[in-house]
């Protein structure tokens, strides 16, 4: 491995409801990249063997929940930040929309991965990998994605910004559950502390 590369950051983001259509949440993995084949296994050993991809809106919240809970607590913890954003509602066409909630997402949870993980100031070698939708494959998008690495602060930052259909990526697919946790609050199944606490979940 060539100096300096082993201290890239991988962001994987996937959402839970639609840019331009109530409420919108992204969840998002954060990992370094030489952690990434462990993590990525240490969630798929946890599934059950027919299950070929994880769709959380698809599955029982209890299910999930001992999931996401031993996810966590066999060996996660401090390796990886989980973040749950809630998008405030602002103006625009949904691919502009859906870049910055993408944009303001990665901003947050690098600083809480460069304090719980990395524990070091900066990070300037971060790859983002988007779970690819209507939204994101749009040429609205890439231009404020490419704005946003040239102009936004942290975002600086981003390497490059890829897209894959989640089916390819075990960790886009944790990016998912970690976005459809919100859900478990709105349910009043659990308040912002208690998914920090059981799963690992920071929320904004």
């Amino acid at each position: 491995m060539r100096p300096g590369l082993n201290k890239k950051v991988l962001c994987f983001v996937d959402e839970y409801g639609t840019a331009g259509q109530g409420p919108l949440y992204l969840g998002a993995v954060f990992v370094l990249a030489r952690d990434a084949g462990r993590i990525d296994k240490r969630f798929s050993d946890l599934l059950e063997p027919s299950v070929a991809e994880v769709h959380a809106v698809a599955m029982r919240d209890g299910y999930l929940q001992g999931l996401l809970g031993r996810f966590w607590t066999e060996g996660s913890a401090g390796r990886v930040t989980l973040l749950n954003n809630k998008v405030a509602e602002r103006g625009g066409t949904p691919p502009v929309l859906y870049a910055h909630a993408v944009v303001e997402t990665v901003k947050i949870g690098l600083r809480h991965f460069k304090r719980d993980v990395l524990r070091r100031e900066t990070v300037g070698n971060v790859d983002v990998v988007l779970d690819v939708n209507d939204h994101n494959d749009h040429p609205e998008f890439d231009a404020e994605m490419q704005r946003a690495r040239t102009e936004d602060g942290p975002f600086k930052g981003v390497n490059r910004v890829t897209k894959l259909d989640s089916a390819a990526s075990r960790l886009l697919q944790l990016a998912d559950v970690v976005a459809y946790s919100r859900k478990w609050i709105t349910g009043a199944e659990a308040n912002a502390d208690g998914l920090l606490k059981a799963y690992g979940v920071r929320v904004q």
